[in-house]
């Protein structure tokens, strides 16, 4: 079953003779429990893609279906309370509320749309990420890793469709990059969340089920690592 479609998108910036296509024409779909990777250089349209995919942009043509539901035929207000249960986002730079806690960072998705938190999920992603005693901390008070390892959690709150990672390891070193991506792909494959992350990282893309290459906007490669 394909948890993700993508049918013909493009994105263009400006117009006339100063216009910029940042994606022309992409198509792919993604089973549920896939994990793949979207790579390509600065500029090649991948961020842009991500952003499509997450609902925080809107293409200028083009379908992205999530779990069967075109997320752009929704309006702005359906679309924010589909991507707050559907879609769960993960950043380079955490993005977290600085006044929060940890617990207030990671519930706050379930917060905002005035749902009940579950506490077995709760609990099962605090323990799995290991922040049991940090719970009362403000992020500033967190190392990198810890704070990247908050923005799974809220990532994964509401037991996504998708979860999408834009440079997860991009702002760590080396030991704290390795943990995550182990992580995200214990995540992956326990629970069989699907998982799609944008990287320039090609030691990241090879943990990958599959790589899709972007290339000047469009779809440059599509292959299979582990069928």
């Amino acid at each position: 079953m394909n948890i993700l479609e993508v049918k013909n998108l493009s994105k263009v910036y400006g117009k006339g003779e100063t216009a910029v296509k940042a994606l022309d024409d992409v198509s792919f779909s993604v089973k549920k429990g896939d994990f793949v990777c979207i790579i390509g250089p600065s500029g090649s349209g991948k961020s842009t893609l991500l952003h499509l995919l997450g609902g925080v942009d809107r293409p200028t043509s083009g379908k992205v279906l999530i779990d069967q539901t075109d997320i752009y035929d929704l309006n702005e207000t359906q679309l924010a309370i589909f991507r707050r249960r559907q879609i769960g986002l993960i950043y380079q730079f955490y993005n977290l509320i600085p006044i929060l806690t940890v617990e207030e960072n990671i519930t706050l998705p379930m917060l905002l749309d005035e749902q009940k938190v579950d506490p077995n999920q709760f609990n099962k992603v605090v323990d799995v990420l290991g922040l049991n005693k940090r719970l009362a901390h403000l992020p500033n008070q967190l190392s990198g890793g810890q704070q990247q390892r908050v923005s799974i959690g809220r990532a994964l709150i509401s037991n996504p469709a998708i979860m999408l990672a834009d440079e997860p390891t991009g702002n760590l070193d080396s030991q704290n990059s390795k943990e995550i991506m182990e992580l995200l792909k214990m995540f992956n494959k326990t629970y069989n969340q699907t998982l799609i992350v944008i990287t320039h990282d090609e030691r990241i893309a090879l943990q990958a089920d599959r790589v899709i290459s972007i290339e000047d906007g469009k779809v440059a490669r599509d292959e299979v690592i582990r069928p």
